[in-house]
């Protein structure tokens, strides 16, 4: 089966206001840049996003906040954008911080079927409010419930026409473990091949997750930090 849309905007058909989504990347590493700009362009609103982090204030989910377009971001790491802050001291945005290790989990239950696990992460602070707690073995433990998207969008290196996704490095973070959890997941790669070409021992994200691929051009992949030596 040929997955292979023409752009972004034909593979967000169907996106609409209020809807959750999971985007894929750690920092600015990884991420599904031509999808991000799609809905900038597009001006969906009152989106919940669910996301390691909130980019920065001129790239990636960033564009989004400054725009208004996210009323609620499930996320981890969060400390380099300077809008997402006004936002939440303000009350503008609702916000769901995650131990990072939680987070993965929680997206990586959604694709599998799994709607809860126990994990000891958390337990003691402001995190644990509100949820179950049971002991195993001497230590405690806090109820976290499996995440998913009515779309998850995600980034990869290499991928094909039916959808099979090999992602390079760093990459492969958040966006393996979402693009299992969307119930449409959309994949921009840098590379798009037949059907057949990859290496099926190198697959990360088998096609039967994707529902729509296409490929992306002219990736800026910007680095949040710059760290250089003499």
């Amino acid at each position: 089966m040929n997955k292979t849309v023409m752009d972004a905007f034909e593979a967000l058909r169907g996106l609409e206001d209020n809807m959750t989504l999971m985007l894929g990347g750690f920092g600015l590493c990884g991420i599904p840049e031509k999808a991000i700009q799609a809905m900038h362009n597009l001006g969906v609103k009152g989106l919940t996003c669910i996301s390691n982090n909130a980019g920065v204030d001129d790239f990636g989910l960033g564009i989004l906040l400054e725009r208004h377009q996210i009323k609620k971001m499930i996320s981890s790491y969060v400390g380099e954008n300077a809008e997402f802050e006004r936002q939440l001291l303000s009350g503008e945005l609702e916000v769901e911080l995650n131990p990072q290790g939680t987070l993965a989990e929680r997206c990586r239950a959604g694709g599998a079927g799994i709607p809860a696990f126990f994990v000891p992460a958390g337990y003691g602070t402001e995190i644990a409010e509100g949820k179950e707690i049971r002991k195993f073995n001497g230590k405690m433990f806090l109820l976290e419930t499996a995440l998913t998207a009515d779309f998850a969008i995600v980034k990869a290196w290499k991928g094909d026409t039916a959808g099979n996704l090999i992602y390079r490095h760093t990459a492969n973070n958040f966006n393996n473990m979402m693009a299992m959890a969307g119930k449409i997941t959309i994949a921009e790669v840098e590379e798009l091949v037949p059907a057949g070409e990859l290496d099926p021992n190198c697959i990360h994200t088998p096609g039967i997750f994707v529902q729509r691929v296409f490929q992306g051009e002219k990736y800026e992949k910007r680095i949040e930090f710059a760290t250089t030596s003499d």
